[in-house]
């Protein structure tokens, strides 16, 4: 792991327990709203131990990242970038997921030539939350988390999941997210998260501004974030390439191989 400041607040970042080496690639993984860094425990291990410096952030206000957490995707992409900077890293691959996939966005499209590829997981513009969702997220967050879960799950029980065989993919997923809430006692990150990934209205002009090949990692059965609603991106883009998986939203834990497999190829150049 690493400690770094940012923006003047410690930021806890997983580095799948190898240093970082500041003569080898690293690839940025950036979470979605309620979660936090683990989430990336299988494509961060493989990286690390094949040639990256992976660098998987708790957002600020998040788990073990101090500091108010981002409220808007804009604010988001400010904090990769200052990341970016506070270790010294002058080209990274991004790669994000739900409300991370377009802080991910934003902040290739600000970066230019400082990001070599450009992997969106789970991502939708618009990604509109149902007020009856953000209305819970802010009122009842613990049977919103269940409702959520509900929705991005598309089986109870996916063989073998990314912990493998015996483990519960959907219980491990609400227990994560209400790790989460109860991280921040200050501010309901919850509803901060949703919030920012519904007000979020320049999709379409950052997709457009991003110079790097993007892939769209996307679940066939994703409820949250379907395919369709990724079309608007995947059409604006220069460079884009698409991977289907069988999996809903929590493509990571329901697809973890097919998820690594498609980053890894996408990168291998």
């Amino acid at each position: 792991m690493m400690e770094l400041q940012v923006h003047g607040n410690t930021t806890w970042c997983y580095s799948a327990g190898k240093a970082f080496d500041p003569a080898k690639p690293t690839v940025i993984f950036l979470h979605g709203a309620l979660n936090d860094h683990s989430v990336w425990i299988l494509q961060t291990r493989y990286l690390a131990h094949h040639g990256w410096n992976v660098l998987a952030p708790d957002l600020p206000g998040h788990g073990k990242s101090a500091g108010p957490p981002p409220g808007t995707v804009e604010a988001g992409a400010d904090f990769v970038l200052a990341l970016m900077d506070a270790c010294g890293l002058q080209r990274a691959v991004l790669v994000g997921h739900s409300f991370g996939s377009l802080i991910a966005l934003a902040a290739a499209a600000r970066a230019g030539h400082r990001i070599s590829h450009l992997v969106l997981v789970g991502t939708a513009f618009p990604m509109k939350v149902s007020q009856a969702l953000l209305d819970g997220a802010l009122h009842e967050p613990l049977k919103a988390i269940d409702l959520v879960k509900r929705l991005s799950h598309s089986t109870l029980a996916p063989p073998p999941s990314t912990l493998g065989p015996g483990t519960w993919v959907l219980g491990g997923s609400r227990a994560l997210m209400r790790r989460v809430l109860a991280s921040n006692p200050k501010l309901n990150v919850f509803y901060a998260g949703f919030k920012a990934c519904d007000d979020y209205r320049d999709g379409e002009a950052a997709i457009q501004s991003v110079s790097a090949p993007t892939l769209f990692i996307l679940g066939k059965r994703d409820q949250m974030t379907p395919p369709k609603a990724a079309q608007s991106l995947i059409a604006h883009a220069r460079n884009a390439s698409v991977t289907l998986l069988d999996a809903g939203h929590q493509l990571m834990a329901e697809a973890p191989d097919g998820v690594l497999m498609a980053l890894r190829e996408f990168i291998a150049d």
